[in-house]
């Protein structure tokens, strides 16, 4: 009984932070939300947060949508690897947490990589099993269309 307490709590938290998210300046890109309703479309357990950011805890995976005024969204952050739509690290990002192969269709297209790693790499591959690109510990590589996973190695 505890633990159903503390989780509608935390959903009840939730659900009030994201209500009182405020509202952005600009009018958001209808792009941006339809990023968050796709992933949470073909990648089941998923939660959206707010409208630019989406967790699924099962896996260890987050997707962070760009802002409309700089598509950029930088590095990963240490310790992760990731997938982005745009060239260059732009665009949205899906970042994960635990190295494995682990799948990108949560994204309509990979255009680079980045391995936020101190160690390994990071090898975007096609559904054959083709390396499309491979991103060294601390760097990034931009990928050949048709990335449908990512393979971490240590």
């Amino acid at each position: 009984m505890k633990k159903r307490i503390v989780a509608v709590g935390a959903l009840a938290v939730s659900l009030l932070l994201i209500g009182q998210a405020p509202a952005s300046a600009s009018a958001l890109d209808e792009t941006e939300i339809s990023d968050i309703e796709y992933a949470l479309e073909v990648v089941p357990g998923g939660i959206a947060l707010s409208d630019r950011y989406a967790v699924w805890p099962a896996l260890g995976m987050t997707l962070t949508v760009g802002s409309p005024a700089a598509r950029s969204v930088g590095s990963c952050a240490t310790g992760t690897f990731c997938a982005y739509t745009g060239s260059g690290l732009s665009g949205t990002k899906l970042a994960f947490t635990i190295c494995t192969n682990v799948s990108t269709a949560a994204l309509r297209v990979v255009a680079s990589i980045a391995n936020g790693r101190t160690s390994g790499k990071v090898h975007a591959r096609n559904s054959s099993g083709t390396v499309l690109g491979t991103a060294v510990a601390n760097g990034s590589a931009n990928v050949s269309p048709g990335t449908t996973r990512l393979f971490c190695t240590l």
